[in-house]
């Protein structure tokens, strides 16, 4: 293994594992992990069904694929943008020259081939979450296709995947896992239609901070159609309709929901969401990168607070 490191790496074994964390995109590891488990207790409380220890090598067969779906997309995309991202991402390990392009490669073949093996051996469902993921994440990022050169369909790659395969293909999934054969229920297509459109407010300001590579390699973004300000100000109200949305569906009582657990903490979101809005410098990368991060864990947030809610309802 040392030998391996030593032959086709710059770094050394120690260093390695750090580099592939970052490869593999912290705040998107995450964020999958948690709408894993997520639709997991969803589904649960759903069928009425209670938690049994045969379900955990499923949890874990359909954590690991996803895991590294996730790996094979955002590791194409840093493959095919290493000298954009040595611009606008240089701590990224490609970018730096921690990793070298065939090693890249090599992790992301491996992590698609993988992902696709174990989502055909644990079901049907998630086989089919998982390979029309991994096509649209290669249509993304990878020419002559590359759909991230344009702003529509760069955006409908991002929030179609999280918003709409994601959590329908993993209630499926687990329904399946479940033994409980059944529509799609009220509280996975509200929650569906949040992460949706939240979504697509991740997919628009991820391009602010990364304005000078995008225009240096002709990438065009909405960013640089409308300039920072619009399209900050555009992600603030789109996520501002989301929790509204959540909180009107509450009040309406459209979904199995607890009402006053969703617009105590919905509400409570939308008040720091602009407070912390108020105070990003857009004239400051560093600023905006924190808080792109920060509209990360309000994603993660939502994965936890809304089986809450179902589970109080």
């Amino acid at each position: 293994m040392n030998q391996f490191y030593q032959q086709n790496s710059p770094i050394s074994s120690s260093s390695w594992f750090s580099a592939f964390w970052r490869f593999s995109r912290p705040h998107t590891i995450i964020g999958t992990s948690l709408s894993i488990f997520g639709l997991y207790l969803i589904t649960l409380g759903v069928t009425s069904s209670g938690f049994s220890i045969s379900h955990l090598g499923q949890i874990l067969a359909t954590w690991i694929a996803c895991l590294c779906g996730n790996i094979y997309i955002v590791g194409l995309n840093q493959v095919e943008d290493i000298d954009i991202d040595k611009i606008n991402k240089p701590h990224l390990p490609l970018a730096s020259g921690e990793f070298t392009r065939g090693q890249g490669q090599l992790i992301v073949i491996i992590t698609g081939i993988v992902a696709l093996v174990l989502a055909w051996l644990t079901g049907p469902y998630l086989l089919g979450m998982v390979a029309l993921s991994l096509v649209i994440g290669t249509a993304y990022s990878l020419p002559p296709i590359r759909l991230k050169q344009y702003p529509f369909w760069a955006a409908l790659c991002i929030f179609s995947v999280r918003g709409t395969i994601v959590n329908l293909g993993l209630f499926l999934h687990f329904s399946s896992v479940l033994q409980r054969s059944q529509g799609i229920p009220n509280v996975v297509w509200v929650l569906t239609v949040f992460i949706l459109v939240f979504t697509f407010a991740i997919a628009i300001f991820k391009d602010i901070p990364d304005l000078e590579g995008d225009r240096t390699y002709n990438i065009t973004t909405l960013t640089i159609q409308l300039g920072q300000q619009k399209v900050f100000n555009l992600a603030l109200w789109v996520l501002t309709i989301c929790y509204g949305g959540m909180i009107l569906v509450a009040l309406l009582q459209l979904a199995k929901i607890n009402t006053i657990f969703v617009v105590i903490t919905h509400t409570l979101i939308i008040i720091v969401l602009w407070w912390q809005g108020t105070g990003v410098n857009l004239q400051d990368k560093q600023a905006i990168t924190n808080f792109y991060q920060f509209i990360w864990k309000l994603f993660f947030l939502e994965y936890l607070l809304f089986p809450v809610s179902c589970l109080l309802a």
